[in-house]
């Protein structure tokens, strides 16, 4: 009932964040509305995945979900503190506590 995406490489927008996109409505389409997204393995993000991230997280929320991140590493969470999307996002150490939380 909880999907967890592992992304690696870099964040970047286009095909990136069609990807990301299509493979979130796909989760939904499936009743999956809980998604952990792992950001361990990614090395880093722009704006346009920040804005990848805030749209996967609004389509989820608009169809009843919601979307937790984990792993994020000392980059992407500087962003996410310049961005002050740190408090729109619930982030984890790892996707299995995010996972759990969702239970809770």
């Amino acid at each position: 009932d909880v999907a967890v995406l592992n992304l690696r490489g870099k964040l970047m927008g286009g095909p990136d964040s069609t990807a990301l996109h299509d493979k979130v409505h796909g989760l939904i389409a499936d009743g999956i509305k809980q998604v952990v997204i792992d950001l361990g393995k990614v090395k880093w993000m722009n704006s346009s995945g920040l804005g990848a991230l805030m749209a996967a997280l609004t389509t989820l929320r608009n169809a009843g979900g919601d979307l937790k991140l984990a792993n994020v590493t000392k980059k992407i969470e500087s962003l996410l503190l310049i961005t002050k999307l740190i408090t729109v996002f619930e982030t984890y150490e790892t996707a299995d506590r995010a996972v759990v939380s969702f239970r809770q």
